[in-house]
């Protein structure tokens, strides 16, 4: 069954026209081409002038592709990794060894999970600390073999829960942050959903930051913001205007490098042809990255964000 965003009415009403065709009708196939480009002209229409709320809406979308997603449309060779090697595996981060065409690269990845049993299992995407010391684990281990990494980003935040404070959520997402900056791979991540505060930049602290263009990166959910500014829920919309966490905000401020197009209609209803247009990217980047030397790379990377905080 499609789930369909509260913006979509136009679009579940011409899907509806089209499951009621008659299939043994003379003018079944017409009829059914003239509602398909119906549909496609109006996805493509309200797609590429979404709100930055109806932008949110579409990162958090049941159906959207997530890291364990792409991972296997994109990549062969897959060999997952688990464990931080000090207390235990963290299944809201997934990583894995894998080769992109022969290209052997470390993945990491926030995963959500896509049912009730495997969002529970995953943790909704909310990592603890040996989740982010897992990351910490395999970048070096890239940097000992001399790996690309790439890192998938989707998470509403790092768990906020108190064992997770009582082991040092904030130590280990900074040094997360540290790693990456430390090692000499480069390092490609990708926010495909939501971006979401410090556990979001612990493994988007890269060479290339990029967005797919329907994503969202920022520093607090639209309804803490509102929480917090205008203690109601009714400013929710504004505070997802106000908080500038669409890709062409963050492109605009010079947080990412770059946009990833999206399919019209969004991720969610074409995972495999979005997943190509996001392998393709992964490709060039990784190409260019590797022409440039080990520490020069390291360097510009600090320098990067570096720059960032002393103009912030």
């Amino acid at each position: 069954m499609k789930r369909y965003l509260d913006f979509e009415n136009d679009v579940e009403k011409i899907e509806n026209q089209i499951n009621e065709l008659n299939i043994n009708d003379p003018g079944f196939k017409n009829e059914k081409n003239t509602l398909l480009e119906k549909k496609n002209n109006i996805l493509k229409k309200k797609y590429s002038n979404l709100s930055a709320w109806q932008k949110v809406q579409v990162s958090r979308h049941p159906d959207r592709p997530h890291s364990i997603d792409y991972i296997n449309f994109i990549f062969q060779n897959i060999i997952f990794l688990h464990g931080d090697k000090k207390y235990a595996d963290d299944n809201a981060i997934i990583g894995c060894l894998a080769s992109l065409l022969g290209q052997s690269v470390i993945i990491i990845g926030t995963e959500k999970g896509n049912s009730m049993d495997s969002r529970l299992k995953h943790n909704f995407g909310m990592a603890k600390p040996e989740g982010y010391r897992k990351a910490q684990r395999l970048m070096m281990l890239a940097d000992k073999f001399d790996l690309p990494v790439i890192t998938f980003v989707d998470t509403a935040g790092a768990f906020p829960g108190k064992e997770a404070e009582e082991r040092g959520q904030s130590e280990s997402i900074a040094s997360s942050i540290l790693t990456s900056l430390k090692i000499n791979s480069p390092i490609i991540s990708v926010v495909i959903g939501e971006g979401g505060s410090g556990g979001a930049i612990a493994l988007a602290t890269a060479d290339r930051v990029l967005m797919l263009e329907h994503s969202i990166y920022s520093v607090i959910s639209p309804e803490g913001c509102a929480s917090i500014l205008w203690r109601s829920s009714d400013f929710i919309q504004k505070a997802a205007e106000n908080l500038k966490l669409t890709a062409e905000d963050c492109l605009h401020n010079e947080i990412i490098d770059s946009i990833i197009k999206e399919v019209p209609g969004g991720a969610h209803r074409f995972p495999e042809e979005q997943a190509m247009m996001l392998k393709k990217e992964l490709v060039t980047n990784i190409e260019n990255l590797k022409l440039v030397s080990g520490d020069v790379r390291k360097n510009l990377r600090n320098e990067k964000f570096l720059n960032m905080t002393s103009n912030s």
